[in-house]
C-alpha cells in the first residue's frame, strides 16, 4: 500500500497517509491536492482505477467517490504498489490450499470405497441372507474373509443358519412321521374321509372314501374335489362348502342317495378345519357314512311292526268273531258246533302264541327270518284255514269249496306260514267276491317229477269268482299288502308248489 488520502470536492487532500494535514495553517502552508479528471466523479458511486508509473515502480491508483445523501463530498484515494514477493506468497498459499483441499476429497473417496468394500458389501450380504432365512431356506450362507467384529457377525450368521437347517430336518422327519401316523388312522377308519383346502383342492383321502365315490382308478389329490363327485352330492354340498371357506358356517350335515358306483345311500359330514389359535380356516373335513345297511334295517323295522300289526290283526279277529258267536247263539248252536267253534278259537289262539313268540324272537328277524321246516301235512292246514274263515264266509254269503285229493304226501315247510299264507289268500278271495260267490282251494299231486325230488310236487289253487285283479296290475301281486281294485272277466287264482318231504328222508 502505498498512500490512503482523503480530498475534498476540489481535489485538496486535508488528510492522509502519509501526508496529513497541519494543526496551523499559515501564508507558508502548501496545499496539496489530487489531479482528477475534469468529469469526476461523472458515473455516479463507481470507484475509477487508473495505473501510473514513478520511480519506485508501477503505482495503481483506485478513486472512490464519497457520496453522503445523494452529495459528493470528496474523495478516498489509494495507491497500490504491487509487492511480487507478496503476489508470490499468495500464489503459493492459494496452490497448498487447493491441492490440501483435493487431498481431503481424495481421501474422501478412498474412505468411501473402503467403506463399501469393507462394510457396506457385508452389511448387503447379510440383509440377503437374513431374508432367505426368512422365506425358510435355511441353507443359506455367507463367504467372506472378514474379522473383527464385522466378522464375528458373519460367523455367527452362519451358526444360526446351520442350526435351523437342522431343526427343520428334525421337525420335517417328526411331521412326516405324524403325517405317516394321521394317514394310517384316516385309512382304517370304516368312515370316508376327504380332506380339502379352502380352494376345494384334496389334500387327503383314504381308501373308504375311494370305494364309495368310485375314485379308486383316478388321482384326485391336487383335483378339485367338486369335479369328481357324483352329481347328485356335488348338487347338493357345492354351495355349503363355499360358504364353509368363507367362515359363513362351520358345520353341515347331508343324506344322499347314489346311483354311481352302486346304488346305495350316505351322509355327509362337513366340518371347518381350524388353525390352533382358532382364528383362520385351514380346510374342510369331508366324513362320509355308507347308511345303507341301517337304512335297509329301518325299512325292515318299518315293514316288520306292519307285518306284525297286519298277522295279529287276523287271528284276533277270528278268535273274537267265534267267541262272541257262543256268547250271541250259544243256545241256538248244536253241541258239535260248539265244539268245532271252542276248536277253532284253541287254534287261533296257539297260532297267536307262535306269532307273538315270533315277534319277540328279534334273533329270527336279525338271522334273515330263518324259521325250521318240517314234514307238514297240508290237508290238516287247508282244514284249519277253512274252519277260520268259515263264519265269515256265511256272514256274506259266500260259499267255501274244498277240493284236497286224498293221500297227499307230507310236505316239507312251516305250519304256522302256510297257515298264515292260505289265510290272507282266502280273506282276500272272500273281500273281493260278492254274495252268492264261490271261494274255492284245491290241492293235487302234479304228474311230472323233477329230478331233484323224490316224488312229484303237490300244487295248492285257490280260486274265486269275484272282481280280479286288473291285468296292469297282475305283476305286483307279490308285493306288500297291495290290492288290486280294478274288475276283470277271470277268477283270481293263486299257485304255490311243495316239494314232497320225502326228500328228507
Amino acid at each position: 500500500m502505498r498512500y490512503m488520502l482523503y480530498a475534498d470536492e476540489n481535489g485538496e487532500i486535508f488528510f492522509g497517509i502519509p501526508f496529513w494535514e497541519a494543526e496551523v495553517e499559515n501564508s507558508l502552508t502548501i496545499k496539496r491536492r489530487i489531479q482528477l479528471p475534469e468529469d469526476y466523479p461523472g458515473d455516479g458511486e463507481k470507484p475509477m482505477v487508473r495505473q501510473h508509473t514513478t520511480p519506485d515502480g508501477a503505482v495503481t491508483d483506485v478513486f472512490v467517490p464519497l457520496i453522503v445523501n445523494q452529495k459528493y463530498l470528496g474523495v478516498l484515494a489509494i495507491g497500490i504498489n504491487p509487492n511480487q514477493t507478496a503476489v508470490i506468497s499468495t500464489n503459493f498459499t492459494r496452490d497448498v490450499t487447493i491441492a490440501v483441499f483435493i487431498t481431503i476429497w481424495v481421501m474422501v473417496i478412498l474412505a468411501g470405497v473402503i467403506n463399501a468394500l469393507t462394510i457396506t458389501k457385508p452389511i448387503k450380504e447379510l440383509l440377503v441372507g437374513v431374508k432367505q432365512i426368512a422365506t425358510g431356506n435355511f441353507k443359506q450362507r455367507i463367504d467372506l474373509p472378514l474379522g473383527g467384529e464385522l466378522g464375528e457377525l458373519i460367523l455367527s450368521f452362519n451358526e444360526m443358519g446351520e442350526r435351523l437347517e437342522r431343526y427343520e430336518e428334525q421337525n420335517i422327519e417328526e411331521l412326516t412321521a405324524e403325517k405317516a401316523k394321521l394317514e394310517t388312522l384316516v385309512s382304517t377308519i370304516a368312515d370316508g374321509a376327504v380332506l380339502i383346502d379352502n380352494n376345494m383342492q384334496v389334500i387327503l383321502v383314504n381308501s373308504t372314501a375311494l370305494r364309495i365315490f368310485g375314485w379308486e382308478t383316478a388321482d384326485v389329490v391336487g383335483c378339485n374335489v367338486l369335479h369328481h363327485l357324483p352329481p347328485s352330492v356335488q348338487m347338493e354340498i357345492s354351495r355349503p362348502l363355499y360358504e364353509m371357506a368363507a367362515g359363513e358356517c362351520e358345520s353341515a350335515e347331508f343324506r344322499i342317495s347314489i346311483n354311481q358306483p352302486a346304488p346305495r345311500t350316505i351322509r355327509i359330514l362337513l366340518t371347518t378345519v381350524l388353525n390352533l389359535q382358532r382364528e383362520s380356516i385351514k380346510g374342510i373335513a369331508i366324513t362320509i357314512q355308507d347308511i345303507t345297511r341301517e337304512v335297509e334295517l329301518n325299512e325292515a323295522k318299518s315293514q316288520f311292526i306292519s307285518n306284525v300289526s297286519h298277522e295279529l290283526r287276523t287271528p284276533l279277529f277270528n278268535i273274537k268273531t267265534y267267541i262272541e258267536t257262543l256268547h250271541d247263539y250259544g243256545e241256538e248252536l248244536a253241541l258239535q258246533e260248539r265244539q268245532e267253534f271252542l276248536q277253532t278259537v284253541n287254534h287261533e289262539t296257539d297260532r297267536l302264541t307262535r306269532l307273538v313268540n315270533d315277534v319277540l324272537d328279534l334273533s329270527k328277524l336279525e338271522s334273515g327270518r330263518n324259521y325250521s321246516f318240517d314234514g307238514v301235512d297240508l290237508a290238516q292246514a287247508i282244514e284249519q284255514t277253512l274252519r277260520t274263515y268259515q263264519l265269515n264266509a256265511k256272514d256274506k254269503g259266500v260259499e267255501l269249496v274244498q277240493e284236497v285229493a286224498p293221500n297227499l304226501p307230507l310236505v316239507m315247510g312251516n305250519y304256522d306260514l302256510l297257515v298264515q299264507v292260505f289265510g290272507n289268500l282266502i280273506g282276500n278271495a272272500l273281500k273281493f267276491t260278492k254274495v252268492g260267490g264261490k271261494v274255492a282251494i284245491r290241492a293235487y299231486q302234479l304228474d311230472f317229477k323233477p329230478s331233484h325230488t323224490l316224488s312229484s310236487p303237490v300244487r295248492i289253487e285257490i280260486s274265486d269268482t269275484g272282481i280280479g285283479i286288473a291285468t296292469e296290475d297282475q305283476h305286483s301281486i307279490f308285493e306288500r299288502f297291495l290290492s288290486g281294485r280294478k274288475p276283470s272277466s277271470y277268477p283270481r287264482r293263486y299257485g304255490f308248489r311243495f316239494i314232497n318231504c320225502q326228500k328228507y328222508h
